[in-house]
């Protein structure tokens, strides 16, 4: 189940979004649809999940500057996963540091 879930997302709209909506985000592997998702945070954080919402990101365009001249790219895509918890149900992402 790790390889699904990569990594929390920690930020200012997510925290916001976890305590008025009960939702967390969760950067997930490309591959993985929605009942994978599922069983993954509700395998790891014993948790039961209500809904999950996915999102696909194209990589941002990134360009530098060096001696022999302009490098254009391309930063990695990702999976973006919007999971919302039953009623009393919370992860505390801060617990195992």
């Amino acid at each position: 189940m790790m390889d699904i879930l990569v990594k929390p997302i920690v930020s200012e709209k997510m925290t916001a979004q976890s305590e008025n909506f009960n939702r967390y985000g969760f950067i997930v592997d490309t591959r993985a649809n929605k009942l994978q998702i599922k069983k993954a945070v509700e395998e790891m954080y014993g948790v039961s999940v209500e809904a999950v919402n996915t999102m696909r990101y194209l990589g941002k365009k990134k360009s530098r500057h060096t001696k022999s001249g302009v490098i254009e790219g391309r930063a990695n895509s990702f999976k973006k996963a919007i999971v919302t918890l039953a009623d009393g149900e919370k992860i505390d992402f801060y617990s195992n540091i």
